[in-house]
């Protein structure tokens, strides 16, 4: 019997799901002592041991991440949303709400905002939440110069770019003094509160080079039980390549309205799947309780979704597009430049941008790929948004016209010869690199037709789909590319993707500055149009008159439509697929699926 006893305790120590039991129960039995003896000793051990299943979804997360750091984070915002949360958070009809703040006091000449946490906030590790890491969040990493986070560019007020004063009041309230009126700082605030305690002596400290610890802190082998948060989940487990397990946060704050803490889910697991055909096929094998429905699958599955017990969500249109945007950087990094001066020269001239969106048959994409669960795209701002300026009121638009395409080429000098090949003024054959992401199924197939398209304009494409990992680290590190087709954000508050229009932003990928810790580019231009567009901007945040601030967004997408440094193609639905077991799913297309992960309950363990 002290085998048993032994057998026993293993069993109970190492497993939680009954199935688990069973299995390594009868193998490590019947290994010992024979099948008969190994069904005796499960009976014992099924009675005496109590198995109980712990209640988890299983999700999909596209791309691996390259850290845990929640402000360098730019890959996998998904984590974010089940891990950390900010002073005030959108909801799925894109209002703000309180969050970890209860409340919040706009001064009269709102050049002034006094936040009031909520009492009782903790972190993970039970430690408390209060205005020094607020302070300590906004002060010393969001504002930092030698932290390259994507949020510092939302807080940059006005032409001097003046960072708002963050001052702690008491443990539970803070004060931001604005240097202006900022139209968008409520929302802004969004963003995500990091703690003081963990993170204090990594941005005082330096590395070899000169950086601060910050920057490597919290790297993808960081052990999960050192990375604090507080949000709905801690972060159980990575195994790279393979998955994020996540466990609910045991000081997370929220209760339901008859006091039972949240989240109701214990577990959630995202699998890391790049391919979605692959996130497909587990999803309708039942490995997956939720996916992003690609139009390529609309049609399979809205047959089999009663079978399959799931239903899809429709979010409405995307809050993002498609698009192609050419690098327009003209300068150097270690003496090279960052795009051979003969195509720089085609790709900065704005009747070659214009030329090439004529030339792409946007409608066919729609048509072919999409199944026609979308509509064109013309602006980098949403549909949904008060801010959009619509077609009917001017927005220029390129409609597939082979014709005028031609005419534009010709008209800045660009000839053909006998073989119908486009030849610049030098005679050089008009040729260049596409790159996309090659896990996108969707982009590789726009991919073929763009390339098939432009060769009808004489133009040679080479079109590369790269890993995921190459893909990101061209676009935001080396800018050692020339053209890209990549999903592109479209925002309802414009002032929410002012990082990619402003010249020096973190995220102004068709003319990228080196950011902090980056090697200098050396001789790189802003053009005019490209200035503009940023001062619009900066003007239209701090603009309190609504109407004013209407005027400013649509001059602006006037000046995108009309030099195109991103070409807009196809704008999709947004659409998701989760199994019937999962309830509280409020997607939507302004802030997709997990916001409220928290109130998600399952039918059945």
């Amino acid at each position: 019997m002290s085998y048993y006893k032994l057998l026993k305790i293993k069993i109970y120590t190492l497993m939680r799901h009954r199935w688990l039991v069973v299995l390594l129960t009868l193998i490590t039995a019947m290994s010992t002592m024979g099948f008969a003896y190994a069904i005796i000793i499960y009976h014992q051990i099924n009675l005496q041991i109590k198995v109980t299943p712990i209640s988890q979804i299983v999700v999909t997360f596209p791309t691996e991440p390259t850290t845990f750091n929640p402000a360098l984070i730019l890959e996998s915002a998904d984590i974010l949303s089940f891990t950390y949360e900010g002073l005030v958070k959108e909801n799925y009809r894109g209002e703000i709400e309180p969050n970890l703040a209860k409340s919040w006091q706009i001064s009269q000449d709102n050049k002034q905002v006094i936040y009031t946490l909520r009492k009782g906030l903790k972190w993970s590790d039970g430690k408390p939440i209060t205005a020094e890491d607020v302070v300590f969040t906004y002060n010393e990493i969001y504002r930092n110069p030698d932290i390259p986070t994507y949020a510092k560019d939302f807080f940059l007020i006005g032409k001097n770019r003046t960072f708002p004063t963050v001052q702690k009041l008491d443990d539970l309230r803070v004060k931001f003094t604005l240097p202006e009126p900022f139209a968008p700082f409520i929302r802004a605030t969004k963003l995500e509160i990091l703690p003081a305690h963990i993170f204090e002596e990594t941005v005082k400290t330096k590395d070899q080079e000169g950086r601060p610890k910050f920057m490597s802190t919290w790297g993808t082998d960081t052990p999960p039980e050192n990375i604090i948060v507080n949000g709905p989940y801690t972060i159980e487990s990575y195994t790279p390549s393979q998955r994020i397990v996540f466990r609910k946060n045991p000081y997370y704050w929220r209760k339901d309205a008859q006091g039972n803490s949240q989240p109701y889910i214990k577990r959630v697991i995202g699998q890391i799947i790049p391919n979605q055909d692959t996130s497909l096929i587990q999803f309708r094998s039942g490995g997956l309780d939720y996916i992003n429905v690609n139009t390529d699958y609309f049609s399979l599955l809205k047959h089999e979704e009663a079978k399959g017990k799931f239903t899809i969500y429709n979010g409405g249109l995307f809050i993002g597009s498609t698009a192609l945007t050419f690098n327009l950087n003209k300068g150097s990094k270690n003496s090279q430049p960052l795009v051979d001066p003969i195509k720089s020269r085609w790709f900065n001239q704005a009747e070659f941008r214009q030329a090439i969106a004529y030339g792409i048959d946007r409608q066919q994409i729609l048509n072919n790929i999409y199944k026609g669960l979308g509509k064109l795209q013309n602006s980098p701002i949403a549909v949904q948004s008060k801010y959009y300026f619509p077609i009917q009121a001017g927005l220029k638009v390129y409609e597939y016209n082979l014709q005028k395409a031609k005419e534009l080429l010709l008209k800045v000098g660009f000839k053909y010869n006998n073989q119908g090949q486009l030849l610049d003024e030098q005679g050089n054959i008009v040729r260049f690199s596409l790159m996309t992401n090659a896990n996108n199924n969707i982009l590789q197939s726009m991919g073929v037709i763009i390339k098939q398209n432009l060769s009808d304009l004489g133009i040679t494409v080479d079109f590369n789909p790269v890993a995921t990992s190459i893909f990101i680290n061209k676009l935001t590190q080396t800018f050692d590319w020339e053209c890209q087709l990549l999903d592109v954000a479209a925002a309802q508050e414009p002032n929410d993707w002012s990082n990619v229009w402003l010249p020096e932003a973190g995220w102004h990928f068709f003319n990228q500055a080196s950011q902090a810790g980056q090697t200098p580019i050396m001789g790189r231009q802003v053009a005019d149009w490209e200035q503009k567009i940023g001062d619009l901007y900066i003007q239209a945040a701090s603009e309190p008159d609504e109407a004013k601030r209407k005027a400013m967004y649509a001059e602006t997408q006037q000046i995108t439509q009309e030099y195109l440094p991103f070409i807009y193609l196809v704008n999709p639905l947004s659409m998701v697929a989760v199994k019937n077991r999962m309830q509280g799913i409020q997607h939507s297309a302004l802030i997709g699926t997990f916001w409220n992960s928290y109130d998600f309950k399952l039918t059945e363990d």
